[in-house]
């Protein structure tokens, strides 16, 4: 990708996140019945809505590399589930932090919480597989699969508040049970906040795509000089 697009990805980033800021601390009305610790939300979601996008990614360039075996669909998956673990942790953070207030406690085995946990497990492994083993196309085949299978929990998660009883809040935007965004700004705050994210999310992938690339085409060029030398010591 070029370093102007680059540029103009990162400038694009930095405004938006400015506006959602301003926003969130200081357009949005405060919820009636949290206060301001439900401000919260505003990041909370953004970061699991690109956690999943990331994820949903990875599978995606996993299936294309284990069909057509380009190792550029191996660099964006490898790529994007960095990415992807690094907004899934924020998500385990913020979540934390929202419901040390809330509910009390900094963590509790809810549904949502654990399968959130079990994905964040599933892909570390992912990076643990990847930083601890050969750099071969067996390693990538199996990583390839790990990342299929492991973006299988991203809908548990999304269903699992109504598929199992669980005190995390299911509804977002609506009125329904007493939860929701009852405030027309409280909607548009959190639409720029998940604006601003994903063009994050795009902006750190870009970058990491890129180095992983660089990687891949300085590891062919070594391999071909190495061959090279090798042919001129045998002759």
């Amino acid at each position: 990708m070029s370093k102007p697009i680059q540029n103009a990805l990162g400038l694009s980033t930095l405004v938006a996140m400015l506006v959602a800021l301003f926003m969130v601390f200081e357009w949005v009305p405060t919820e009636a019945e949290q206060g301001i610790v439900q401000r919260i939300f505003y990041f909370h979601v953004p970061c699991a809505w690109v956690a999943f996008a990331s994820f949903g990614l990875v599978a995606v360039a996993g299936i294309f590399y284990l069909w057509l075996g380009g190792q550029i669909w191996d660099d964006l998956g490898h790529a994007a589930v960095e990415v992807g673990m690094l907004f899934c942790t924020l998500v385990l953070i913020t979540g934390s932090l929202w419901a040390k207030p809330i509910w009390g406690t900094w963590w509790t085995w809810d549904s949502r919480l654990t399968t959130t946990f079990v994905l964040w497990l599933m892909y570390g492994g992912y990076l643990i597989l990847r930083a601890t083993a050969e750099d071969t196309p067996q390693v990538s085949k199996f990583a390839a699969v790990i990342g299929i299978v492991a973006a299988l929990d991203v809908p548990v998660v999304i269903v699992s508040v109504r598929l199992w009883r669980t005190i995390h809040p299911a509804v977002l935007v609506t009125r329904q049970g007493g939860h929701g965004l009852e405030d027309p700004r409280m909607v548009a705050t959190l639409l720029v906040s998940i604006a601003a994210f994903t063009l994050l999310f795009a902006w750190l992938l870009m970058l990491r795509f890129a180095e992983l690339r660089m990687r891949t085409r300085l590891g062919a060029l070594a391999r071909e000089i190495a061959l090279i030398r090798f042919r001129a010591g045998a002759a």
